[in-house]
C-alpha cells in the first residue's frame, strides 16, 4: 500500500481531473481521497475519521471569528475612516491618491485578513475616485490590487492560521502573526516607492490638504479601528491572550466600535454580517475537512518524503532549494486559490525546507507572500478579478496594471527567503 505508484497517480489524476472540469476543490480533494481509499482497500471509517480530525482543533476557532470580525469592520464604515486617516498622513504629495490606496490597504490588512476583502471594500472607494482626479484605470487598479496583498502577511491573516493547521499544529499561530508584521510593513514601503516614484514620473496629481480643523476627528474615528490590530499583537506578545482568544476579543471589538461608536451597522444589517461570515466559512471548513483526508494519504503514500528527496538530491545548496521551492509556489498560485494550496503543499514543502535550515514560521511567511502573488497572477487570480470588476476594465488591462508592481513584491520574497531576522526577530523579542 505504501508507496503504490498507482495509488500516486489515482489520487493527483482524479484530482487534476475534477480541476479541470471545473468541480469546486475541495470536493475534488474528497473526490480523490475517495477512490484511492477504495483502490488501497482502506476502511471508509478511516477515511472519515481524518476528516473529523481536521476539524477537531481548538486553533480553527479563530478562523470563525477573525472572519466575523473582519465582515463586521468592512460593514460599519471602517474603510472610509482608514481612507481619511491615510489622506490626512499622505495624501497632499504627489500621488498622494494613489499612496494612500496603498495606506489604507496596509490599514485595513490588518483589520480584514483577507485581500479579496480590501480589494471589494478599498477598491470600491478608492477607483473611481482615482479615474475622476486624473490616474488612468489601469494605474488604479493595479495599485488597489498589488497592496491588497498586504492583508495576507499583516495579521490577523485566517491564511497563516490555516498554515498552522496544516502543519501539524505544530507552529505557533501567535508566532506567525508577529512573523507577518516587518514583512508586510516592509512590502507597503515597496509599494509606496514605487507608487511614489510612477506617479512622479507620470505627473499624477498631488492630494488636497486635509484642512487642521477636521484632525482630531479623522484621527480619532481611524485609530479606534487601528485599535484591532494594535490589541491583537500586544495581547499576544504580552501573553495577555492566546491568538485564539484574540479572535474572540476583535469580534467583540468590532461589534462596539460598528455598531455603538460609528453607529453604522445595526442589528438588521448584523443578519446580512451573519450571512456572509457563514458563507465564506461554509466553503473554508469544507475545504479544511477534505484536505485532511488528501493529506492523511498523501503521508500514507509518502508522496513528502519522496518529493523532499527528490528536491534536495537535485542540489545540496539551500539558496538553491529554497529558489526551486519558491519557482514551485508562484506557478502553482497562478492555477489555484491560496487556502487550497496551503492545505496541499505544506506537508509536502515544509519539510524540504526545514531540512535546509528553513525555519517553519518563516517558512510559513515565505508562502504567504508565494500564494499572495498567485491571488493577483491570471489565469486563476482571484484578487485580479475583484480588482477589474471593481475599475470596471478587462483583466487583461487589470493584468498590465500589475506587473510594475511585481517587481517589488518579488524583491520582498527575496528577502524574506533569505534574511530570517525578518520574520523571526518579533516572535522571538516575544518568546515565541
Amino acid at each position: 500500500m505504501i508507496g503504490d505508484p498507482l495509488a500516486v497517480a489515482i489520487l493527483i489524476g482524479v484530482f487534476v481531473a475534477a480541476l479541470a472540469l471545473r468541480i469546486p476543490i475541495a470536493l475534488g480533494l474528497a473526490l480523490a481521497s475517495l477512490c484511492t481509499a477504495l483502490y488501497l482497500q482502506i476502511p471508509l471509517p478511516v477515511v472519515g475519521q481524518q476528516i473529523v480530525n481536521a476539524l477537531l482543533t481548538f486553533p480553527l476557532l479563530a478562523i470563525p471569528f477573525f472572519v466575523l470580525a473582519g465582515e463586521i469592520m468592512g460593514a460599519g464604515g471602517i474603510s472610509r475612516r482608514l481612507i481619511d486617516l491615510a489622506n490626512l498622513m499622505i495624501g497632499r504629495l504627489r500621488g498622494g491618491m494613489a499612496m494612500l490606496n496603498v495606506m489604507a490597504s496596509t490599514f485595513f490588512g490588518g483589520i480584514s485578513g483577507s485581500a479579496v476583502a480590501d480589494t471589494s471594500s478599498i477598491g470600491s472607494v478608492m477607483v473611481p475616485v482615482m479615474k475622476r482626479t486624473g490616474y488612468d484605470a489601469r494605474f488604479s487598479v493595479g495599485v488597489t490590487v498589488s497592496s491588497s496583498i498586504q492583508g495576507v502577511l499583516i495579521p490577523p491573516s485566517h491564511n497563516m492560521i490555516i498554515y498552522s493547521l496544516a502543519a501539524g499544529g505544530s507552529v505557533s499561530i501567535g508566532a506567525l502573526f508577529l512573523a507577518g508584521v516587518l514583512p508586510g510593513l516592509l512590502l507597503a514601503l515597496a509599494l509606496l516607492g514605487l507608487t511614489y516614484y510612477l506617479s512622479w514620473r507620470r505627473k499624477y496629481p498631488k492630494g488636497e490638504r486635509v484642512p487642521l480643523r477636521e484632525w482630531p476627528r479623522v484621527i480619532w474615528q481611524g485609530s479606534l479601528g487601528l485599535l484591532t490590530p494594535v490589541i491583537i499583537i500586544g495581547g499576544v506578545m504580552t501573553g495577555v491572550f492566546t491568538a485564539t482568544e484574540s479572535a474572540a476579543i476583535a469580534c467583540v471589538w468590532a461589534l462596539v466600535v460598528s455598531l455603538v461608536v460609528y453607529r453604522e451597522l445595526t442589528p438588521r444589517g448584523l443578519i446580512g454580517v451573519l450571512n456572509r461570515a457563514t458563507r465564506t466559512l461554509s466553503s473554508v471548513l469544507f475545504l479544511i475537512a477534505s484536505a485532511g483526508a488528501f493529506g492523511y494519504l498523501m503521508t500514507q503514500l509518502r508522496i513528502p518524503a519522496a518529493l523532499t528527496q527528490s528536491l534536495t538530491g537535485m542540489s545540496d545548496n539551500p539558496i538553491v532549494v529554497l529558489l526551486l521551492i519558491n519557482l514551485m509556489l508562484l506557478a502553482l498560485g497562478t492555477v489555484m486559490d491560496m487556502a487550497p494550496l496551503i492545505l496541499i503543499t505544506t506537508p509536502i514543502l515544509l519539510p524540504v525546507a526545514t531540512s535546509v535550515g528553513m525555519d517553519p514560521v518563516q517558512f510559513g511567511v515565505m508562502l504567504m507572500l508565494n500564494l499572495g502573488l498567485g491571488l493577483i497572477t491570471p489565469p486563476v487570480g482571484g484578487v485580479l478579478f475583484v480588482g477589474a470588476a471593481v475599475g470596471d476594465i478587462r483583466v487583461e488591462d487589470a493584468t498590465r496594471g500589475v506587473l510594475p508592481f511585481y517587481a517589488p513584491m518579488l524583491l520582498v520574497l527575496l528577502a524574506i527567503t533569505f534574511v530570517p531576522a525578518l520574520s523571526l526577530w518579533l516572535p522571538s523579542l516575544a518568546g515565541l
